[in-house]
């Protein structure tokens, strides 16, 4: 293949098969990784009955773990050469065991206090090891399917459709699928249902291999050391802002996300919530649904009677599909007004219907939904961008070094993403234990509700308003994309 041509492919147009097998990915994924987001903590100190401080000391040092092994996964990914790429190889090598350890972490052997423990810890970072060494490799691919950007662009909505699905999933039918597949035992229930995410998962990840392509190859006289990759990255100003932006987004997105299942177990008015579930049609199109699968002899997979876990549902159901119709906005505003810009806004906007939350009283129901619902739709403008940025900066250290390093930039990126997801969910059992809250008891004490209120408000608000003050320092606008996107088109024909 003449370079000529290896610039041809990477600017021409993916097919809408590729945009969508590579989508399958990160659904498979955040099938599970949704699923440690926001339900880790919950899970460990309410269904396998870890002390929440405990859990909380688990979540960070195996997160911990799983974090530190990034940098050394993207390492091995940029090294790795192989007739299917650098990328692809290790979404294809990890599927099977992503999916047999996930099915380990989410189950519950009595093992006695100290044996659970330890088994909660081994399993929990064996899952993010091989987490990083599936979605590290899934995330590069990303910056060597195209070097064009607008496609580029338009291949992020594609993938945070298929994320924003999994989330669905995750937030809105994990619980109440808990309750159905484990027939009201949850620890079963959580068996079973993580037992079927895998086995989908798996199928998913062989379509993404199968459908995909690696277009961008670095030329071999563009090789580097690891001293030199990390010295370039040192030395990468947007790289290092959006390290840093990354940690404060996932420390919010674990926090809030964890945090909201006791906000509607413990908060919540059950008597309004139950009013609104009825006054909105939730629990009309719930006997509808549960008639019809008695009718067709489904009795066991009946929708179960318990109005926080619906009412949950309906709360992060509603903040999914304004999410993803927010997506649906990213490609327009980003084109027009720069990743930067558009990121910045929608970052802003979204925190403020993220802080409100604490002024409101357990009766605020309809001021709670219509927040997460604004709240959905501006977050969900920034979710492509963000990546779609990172796999500028990979662009950025090529243009500016003269080499490429994919793998180590998108690692750097996933160990930001893995240490802002760390500290946010050890943050959720911490604050829970700072605050004395008891998972045995039916209500909780003023001291631990007021935990749970600034769990999902001021202390969530405060690394998103952090990170929009990072982007200032942030130099690749709208201007300086055009200009390395053509001056790499360029160099990679006279080259």
């Amino acid at each position: 293949m003449s370079e000529f041509s290896e610039v041809a492919q990477a600017s021409e147009k993916l097919s809408v098969v590729e945009k969508v097998g590579y989508s399958l990915g990160d659904l498979a994924a955040n099938l599970i990784f949704q699923t440690l987001v926001t339900f880790i903590a919950f899970f460990y100190t309410d269904v396998y009955a870890i002390p929440a401080a405990t859990a909380s000391t688990i979540i960070f040092v195996a997160g911990m773990a799983g974090a530190c092994f990034s940098p050394v996964m993207g390492l091995i990914a940029d090294r790795t050469n192989t007739r299917w790429g650098k990328f692809r190889p290790w979404i294809l090598w990890t599927a099977v065991p992503f999916g047999v350890i996930t099915l380990l972490t989410f189950n519950t052997p009595d093992l006695g206090e100290n044996g659970k423990v330890i088994y909660a810890f081994v399993t929990y970072t064996l899952l993010l090891l091989v987490y990083s060494a599936n979605n590290l490799p899934y995330a590069a691919l990303s910056g060597v399917i195209t070097g064009d950007m607008k496609e580029r662009n338009s291949m992020s909505a594609y993938r945070f459709v298929a994320v924003m699905i999994a989330q669905f999933i995750i937030q809105v039918l994990l619980l109440p699928l808990v309750l159905i597949l484990g027939g009201g035992d949850k620890a079963e229930g959580f068996k079973n249902t993580m037992t079927l995410f895998s086995i989908v998962g798996v199928v998913f990840f062989l379509i993404t291999f199968l459908t995909t392509t690696e277009r961008v190859i670095p030329k071999p006289e563009q090789s580097s050391s690891i001293l030199q990759d990390i010295k370039d990255l040192l030395g990468n100003k947007p790289w290092i802002i959006m390290l840093l932006v990354t940690v404060l987004v996932f420390v919010t997105l674990a926090l809030k996300g964890g945090s909201y299942v006791y906000y509607f177990e413990y908060f919540v008015s059950e008597s309004h919530l139950a009013t609104f579930l009825q006054d909105s049609g939730f629990n009309g199109a719930i006997l509808s649904l549960n008639n019809l699968l008695t009718s067709a002899g489904l009795t066991e997979f009946q929708w179960p009677k318990d109005t926080s876990i619906s009412g949950l549902s309906v709360f992060n159901g509603i903040g999914i599909i304004f999410m993803i119709i927010g997506i649906g906005f990213s490609k327009f505003f980003a084109d027009r007004y720069g990743k930067r810009n558009t990121y910045g806004v929608s970052l802003l906007v979204s925190t403020f219907f993220v802080l409100v939350f604490y002024f409101f009283s357990a009766e605020s129901i309809g001021l709670m939904f219509a927040s997460q619902l604004l709240h959905g739709f501006s977050y969900g403008i920034s979710i492509p961008v963000l990546w779609a940025m990172i796999a500028d900066v990979a662009d950025y250290s090529e243009w500016k070094n003269n080499h490429r390093a994919t793998a180590i930039i998108f690692a750097a990126m996933l160990f930001g993403l893995k240490f802002g997801l760390t500290i946010g969910g050890s943050l959720v059992a911490a604050i829970l234990a700072a605050n004395s809250y008891d998972p045995e008891a039916i209500t909780q004490t003023p001291q631990a509700i007021n935990g749970i209120k600034l769990s999902v408000s001021l202390y969530s608000a405060l690394p998103f308003l952090v990170a929009v003050a990072c982007l200032f320092f942030y130099e690749i606008n709208k201007k300086m994309e055009l200009k390395i996107e053509q001056d790499l088109k360029l160099r990679r024909v006279s080259d």
